[in-house]
């Protein structure tokens, strides 16, 4: 008796700080267990007190995550693990499965001998977080979890993996198979991972790992071997199928930001891991170039400042002149943002950060909207001119862009003829039918569309090809040293010829001496930008100009 109300104590005591979850402790001498009513009534157990609840509540798992289970409790009861972390499917008293992820620690004695075994059952069984195709805890599963890790300070670390050119297996095969190969890929995960973490679907064909035992490089070893077996030794219904994975990962106290910044800074060390490390495991930390803490630090006020009608937030515009006349045809507008802690950040500190954060296309309209109030007060005094704005391929991939675009230029009033789009290779992700479909509807509304950097990229010929532009920029590596390279030199022949076989201008960006510019003079190219003709000046700057121009003619 005197066992049976200690194990009641200890129950009460873990229930206090289980927040809603399921509680089970174990007595690991006589194996008596207490649990939680509410999962004796839904699980339909026998009794709030059983003995060998563990066999007991065997029977209630998922067969496919039967075996996981029944080997964690064993190494847990034999000692060798002092507890256990894992997910896996339980069936209530209906049938029904519900996804559970069970977190469980040993208890010792003051000799250091095992006395209690006890920890907590989460139910996600609110379908809206539950992914209907893997079973797994979905992204909103996962952010409400990041955000409670958050709030108690929970050391963890957390891997983001996923596909790369999932669509050829959908085109090839069809979106069941599809599926099924997600499925099958889920179970490699979760047996892979096995009692070191939980695991949840992301969106599309990306998988995050939430765990509180794994070193960098302990989760660095695990990653590389399902992704070497995902490779070479991946079967769906016979069919041979290689899977090529990436994978990235960030530790959650290293820094005192928000959930949705840490979000952001994790999907950025995956992007790293997919476009240049061609999947190898990479860690957040050993992908920035400044310091750590000062990036997030930054990246954390910039979250904010959007949220707050983009303040801080200002365009500047680089003049685009006519080569043949140099006289001024366009303006380039630039992010830029300012703080007063941290004084003018370049873009290229934080745009890269923000393409992988959902608040990314609230900045790409708060731009779009901008240049185009910007540009009207322009045309006021230049007829001509068109306002160059830059997109982001994660604009470019959102459902409403399109619609946005427009709801923009109605309410602004900005002629559609005196707007260019410019996009990067980058773009080359995305889906091509998609991007065909939409840069028509683009095009066939008098909006132009520029590539941006031409050549940096690796399919500069195929997206120029796939992808009707109307203006092709050449980036300015291959034309700051054309005067002593002869290397740059073809490469900008062939470029400008290339464009004009499809029916393109061309835009020479980076020039800022007069020896650069008349080096251009026998290629085909049309405008030119750069340092030579004016820096990035402010709106006011401009208007500026503008007046001043307009009092001098009168």
């Amino acid at each position: 008796m005197n066992g049976l109300k200690k194990l009641d104590s200890l129950f009460e005591a873990i229930s206090v700080v289980a927040e809603g979850a399921y509680v089970y402790l174990c007595d690991m001498k006589t194996n008596m267990s207490r649990w939680s009513k509410t999962a004796v009534d839904l699980f339909g157990l026998p009794d709030i007190y059983m003995l060998d609840a563990g066999a007991i509540w065997a029977e209630h798992i998922h067969p496919d995550d039967r075996e996981n289970y029944a080997q964690s409790i064993d190494d847990v009861f034999s000692g060798k693990a002092s507890g256990h972390d894992m997910q896996y499917r339980a069936s209530t008293l209906d049938g029904s499965y519900t996804l559970c992820t069970c977190r469980g620690v040993v208890i010792r004695d003051d000799e250091g001998n095992p006395e209690y075994f006890g920890g907590v059952i989460r139910n996600h069984g609110d379908f809206s977080y539950i992914d209907p195709v893997t079973g797994l805890r979905s992204l909103y599963g996962y952010l409400d979890d990041i955000k409670g890790l958050y709030n108690r300070r929970v050391p963890s670390f957390i891997i983001m993996l996923g596909l790369s050119s999932f669509s050829d297996i959908n085109d090839v095969y069809g979106y069941n198979f599809g599926n099924l190969v997600l499925q099958l890929l889920t179970r490699r995960i979760k047996q892979k991972f096995a009692n070191k973490g939980a695991v949840y679907r992301m969106n599309g064909t990306r998988f995050a790992i939430i765990t509180h035992d794994l070193s960098a490089k302990e989760a660095a070893g695990l990653y590389e071997s399902l992704r070497d077996e995902v490779r070479r030794d991946f079967y769906v219904e016979g069919e041979k199928i290689t899977l090529c994975m990436n994978g990235g990962a960030i530790c959650a106290d290293r820094f005192d930001i928000s959930s949705e910044t840490f979000y952001s800074c994790l999907r950025y060390a995956y992007a790293a891991s997919k476009r240049h490390k061609f999947g190898e495991f990479v860690v957040f930390e050993d992908v920035v170039s400044m310091d750590n803490r000062q990036i997030i630090e930054q990246l954390n006020v910039i979250r904010s400042c959007i949220t707050e009608e983009c303040r801080g937030f200002y365009l500047c515009y680089q003049p685009i002149v006519d080569f043949s006349t140099e006289k001024l045809k366009g303006m380039e507008a630039l992010i830029r943002w300012k703080n007063e802690d941290y004084g003018i950040v370049p873009p290229n500190t934080f745009i890269p950060f923000l393409e992988q954060d959902s608040l990314f296309p609230e900045l790409g309209k708060w731009i779009l909207r901008r240049s185009m109030e910007d540009g009207k007060k322009f045309l006021e005094f230049s007829p001509t001119l068109t306002i160059n704005v830059n997109l982001s391929y994660t604009q470019l991939e959102q459902d409403g862009f399109i619609k946005d675009l427009f709801e923009i230029i109605r309410e602004t009033g900005f002629p559609k003829s005196h707007l260019c789009l410019e996009i990067t290779e980058r773009c080359r992700l995305l889906d091509i039918e998609m991007l065909k479909d939409m840069f028509s509807i683009i095009r066939d509304n008098g909006i132009k569309i520029a590539v941006d950097d031409f050549g940096t990229g690796f399919s500069s010929l195929g997206f120029l090809r796939s992808i009707p532009v109307d203006i092709v920029k050449i980036d300015r590596e291959f034309v700051k040293d054309i005067q002593k390279n002869d290397a740059d030199k073809h490469s900008v022949k062939f470029i400008s010829e290339l464009a004009d076989a499809f029916s393109a201008d061309v835009c020479a960006e980076g020039i800022e001496t007069n020896e650069v510019r008349n080096c251009l003079k026998e290629y085909k190219i049309c405008s030119l930008q750069g340092y030579y003709y004016s820096k990035p000046i402010t709106a006011d700057e401009i208007m500026a100009y503008f007046l001043e121009k307009n009092k001098g003619s009168d």
